[in-house]
């Protein structure tokens, strides 16, 4: 009997301490919630301020409508994945969108499965054919040529541009953009071993081989692998706040991030890392 008392006990308090929305919890009742990131707890309302049961996340005071308003203008963003893609070079940047709460969703040539490196087979959620539009389109190395040497590829990137807000690239990814043009006048770099390559095959750029990302403005390129990570974490930063980008690598455990270790061309935003 006092099993069962426990156990009902502990329903109650589950129970009313948090809610699923807005069925649960009227639109201008005020509640706590944690910031989106993707996850099934960004419906859920919490009676009491802490961190989220689920993801961790410090519970922010908001309402409902609130909320729900955050869920349905969450900024996307494409990610373009060739066959062989480098796993790192756009599952780093993935962690981080996500946990931020973009909404992040995957893009090839066909939806044929792709197989990462010979390891990790998945297949990509829309096709160059009926992607939706995106804020942010992300490119990435490895065998990022079956990508930037596809002339309908490239021509379906050139169709994007005047639609998309900021282009990402990790890695070889670069030259998916520099086929596009995206890279003419700007700054760029990419990975150690492609800065020669991708000297010779845009002229027009100026190619750092010195830094672990360069922010033009709406063009972010960032050398290899886990440089990718530092440049989704800047741009999360630009975009979202410098808390922002720090919760996400907190999340991460990616202890190592030196905010602001790149090369920062954009105005608006030299001063982000001031106060770090």
């Amino acid at each position: 009997m006092k099993k069962l008392s426990f156990i009902l006990l502990v329903a109650f308090f589950t129970l009313s301490s948090q809610a699923q929305m807005p069925e649960l919890i009227a639109s201008n009742e005020v509640a706590y919630y944690c910031k989106p990131c993707n996850s099934a707890c960004d419906r859920i309302a919490f009676a009491h301020a802490g961190k989220c049961d689920h993801c961790g996340m410090e519970l922010i005071q908001r309402t409902a409508a609130e909320q729900l308003e955050l869920l349905d203008n969450k900024m996307t963003i494409a990610f373009y994945l060739q066959n062989n893609v480098e796993v790192l070079d756009f599952a780093g940047p993935m962690e981080v969108f996500a946990y931020a709460g973009y909404e992040v969703f995957t893009v090839s040539k066909t939806k044929e499965p792709i197989k990462t490196q010979g390891i990790l087979t998945f297949i990509p959620d829309y096709s160059i054919e009926d992607a939706p539009k995106a804020d942010i389109m992300a490119f990435f190395g490895g065998n990022s040529g079956a990508a930037s040497g596809d002339k309908k590829v490239i021509k379906w990137v050139k169709s994007r541009i005047d639609e998309t807000d900021y282009f990402f690239s990790v890695c070889t990814g670069a030259f998916v953009m520099g086929e596009a043009g995206l890279l003419d006048g700007k700054t760029v770099t990419t990975f150690h071993d492609a800065i020669d390559g991708l000297t010779k095959s845009f002229p027009k750029a100026i190619v750092r081989s010195d830094v672990r990302f360069v922010d033009n403005g709406n063009v972010i390129t960032t050398a290899g692998v886990s440089a990718g990570i530092d440049g989704a974490l800047h741009l999360v930063a630009k975009l979202d706040g410098l808390q922002a980008a720090k919760d996400a690598a907190y999340y991460m455990e990616y202890d190592k991030w030196q905010p602001g270790e790149g090369l920062i061309l954009d105005e608006e935003i030299k001063g982000l890392y001031a106060e770090k």
